[in-house]
C-alpha cells in the first residue's frame, strides 16, 4: 500500500510546527511498515539535501519541484482570485508529476498538509476519475481562514485589505476541501468545532493532536536554581503570531521585570529573526539568538517560559516542549489553547502586563509552586502526548484503505 504526502514545505528537518507534525507522522507510517514517499515544491537549492537526507535516514523517496520567483506567483495569486497561501506553493510541474502518479495509480493514500495543497488535487483530472482508486485526505492542521481573520484585525489598512481578502478566499477552500475530500484533520478540537459551526455540512473532519519528542525535549540532568527571572521563547521568528508575542511582552512586561531584577534575562530563540525581533535586542537583558543547533540548552538554561500570544490558532509545540522540559509555562488563553492544561495546575495563564509579571515573580520567589507547575507539566507530557498515542485516531481513520497489520504490505 503507498501512501504519498503532498507537502506544503520538506518536513525535514523537523525544526518547526508542521514539518514537525507530518515528520512525525511520516516517521509513524514507515515503522508500520507502510511504503511512503513526499512531494513537496522548494524555493532555495540548500532545501534540496533535506530530500536526500529523509531517503537515506528513514527510506522516504522524496521529489521536490523548485518554484518560480515568488512575487510572479502572488501576482498570478491576484489575477486568478486565488488565496496567496495558495498561490504561493502552487507549481505546474508539480502538478504534472502528481497527475502521472494519479493517472497510473501509484498512490494508493494521498495526504495534503495545508489547505494551500487542495489546489493540485482540484485542478487533478483524475480527482473525480472513477478510474482513480485513491482515497484523499487534509491535514488542515491550523483553520487558516480564522488566522489571516484575526491578522486582519491586529492590522490596518491596506494591508487589513489582503489579510480580509485572504481569510474569505481561503475559508472557500477550506469548504470545499471538506466537500470533496474523505477526511480531514485539525490539531484541535477547538478548531474542529470552530469549523463545524461555520460549516454545518461538515461531517468528516476530525482532531488529530500534536505530540511530543520526548527522547528530545527532556528536563536538564541538573537542577537549575536562581534568584533572578530566566526567561525563554523559542519559534520562528519572522512568522507573525511569534514576532507580535515577542515584542508586546518586552514592550508592556519587560520592563516591570528588570525594574525588580536588573540582572533578569530573556532568550528569543529561533532562525530568521525579522528586524523589529532583532531590535528588542537593544532592551537590557534581551538576547536574540538567531538560528541555533541545538534549542536544548536554552530550555535548561532558563527559569521561566512564556508564551504571550494575541495571535494564534492550533497548539504551540514550544509549549509542549517546554512541559517535556520540566519548565514552567506562563501563557495568555491563546497560547494555551488545545492543551491538555488547567490554569494553576500545570501552567499559569496570564491576560494582562501585570498577570505575567505577578506569575513571573510568584514562581521566582516561590520554588515550590515553580516545582509543582513543572511535576504536573512533565506528567501531562508524559501521559497524554507521546507521537504513538496521538496518531491514533490517524491511523484509524486512514486504516479504511490500509491492509491490517496481519496482511503482508505490498512495497
Amino acid at each position: 500500500m503507498k501512501i504519498t504526502y503532498l507537502s506544503h514545505r520538506i518536513p525535514f528537518p523537523p525544526n518547526k510546527g508542521e514539518k514537525i507534525r507530518t515528520f512525525h507522522q511520516i516517521k509513524y507510517l514507515v515503522e508500520q511498515g507502510y511504503d511512503v514517499s513526499v512531494i513537496a515544491p522548494y524555493q532555495d537549492e540548500s532545501e534540496l539535501e533535506f530530500y536526500d537526507q529523509l531517503k537515506q535516514q528513514f527510506g522516504v523517496t522524496a521529489i521536490g519541484i523548485k518554484l518560480k520567483y515568488k512575487m510572479f506567483r502572488l501576482a498570478l495569486g491576484i489575477m486568478t482570485a486565488k488565496p496567496l497561501s495558495v498561490a504561493n506553493f502552487y507549481s505546474r510541474r508539480l502538478q504534472k508529476i502528481l497527475d502521472k502518479k494519479l493517472a497510473t495509480n501509484e498512490i494508493d493514500v494521498l495526504i495534503c498538509t495545508a489547505s494551500s495543497m487542495a489546489e493540485y488535487v482540484f485542478k487533478s483530472d483524475y480527482f473525480s476519475s472513477t478510474q482513480n482508486h485513491t482515497r484523499f485526505y487534509m491535514d488542515f492542521m491550523d483553520l487558516d481562514s480564522d488566522k489571516w481573520r484575526q491578522y486582519a484585525e491586529k492590522t490596518t489598512y491596506p494591508q487589513r485589505l489582503i489579510y480580509q481578502r485572504e481569510a474569505r478566499l481561503m475559508a472557500q477552500y477550506e469548504n470545499k476541501t471538506s466537500d470533496l475530500f474523505d477526511a480531514c484533520f485539525f490539531i484541535t478540537d477547538t478548531e474542529t468545532n470552530l469549523f463545524k459551526t461555520h460549516y454545518s455540512k461538515a461531517k468528516n473532519i476530525f482532531s488529530v493532536e500534536n505530540g511530543i519528542d520526548t527522547t528530545m525535549f527532556k528536563p536538564s540532568k541538573t537542577e537549575t536554581n536562581s534568584e533572578r527571572p530566566i526567561l525563554l521563547f523559542t519559534g520562528v521568528m519572522d512568522y507573525s503570531p511569534n514576532i507580535d508575542a515577542v515584542v508586546w511582552f518586552v514592550k508592556h512586561v519587560w520592563p516591570q521585570v528588570t525594574k525588580k531584577w536588573p540582572n533578569a534575562e530573556f532568550y528569543i530563540a529561533g532562525m530568521n529573526p525579522s528586524e523589529k525581533v532583532r531590535a528588542l535586542a537593544d532592551n537590557q537583558g534581551v538576547e536574540v539568538t538567531g538560528f541555533v543547533e541545538d534549542i536544548l540548552p536554552y530550555y535548561h538554561k532558563s527559569t521561566i517560559f512564556v508564551a504571550p500570544f494575541r495571535i494564534a490558532r492550533g497548539v504551540q509545540n514550544k509549549v509542549l516542549q517546554a512541559f517535556a522540559c520540566g519548565i514552567p509555562v506562563v501563557s495568555s488563553p491563546m497560547g494555551a489553547e488545545g492543551i491538555r492544561c488547567t490554569n494553576e495546575q500545570n501552567i499559569l495563564i496570564a491576560e494582562s502586563p501585570d498577570d505575567y509579571f505577578e506569575h513571573i515573580v510568584r514562581l521566582t520567589e516561590t520554588p515550590t509552586l515553580m516545582s509543582e507547575i513543572s511535576a504536573k507539566a512533565l506528567d501531562t507530557i508524559q501521559r497524554h502526548y507521546s507521537w504513538e498515542g496521538v496518531l491514533a485516531p490517524f491511523m484509524q481513520i486512514i486504516s479504511q484503505t490500509l491492509p491490517s497489520n496481519d496482511t503482508e504490505v505490498t512495497k
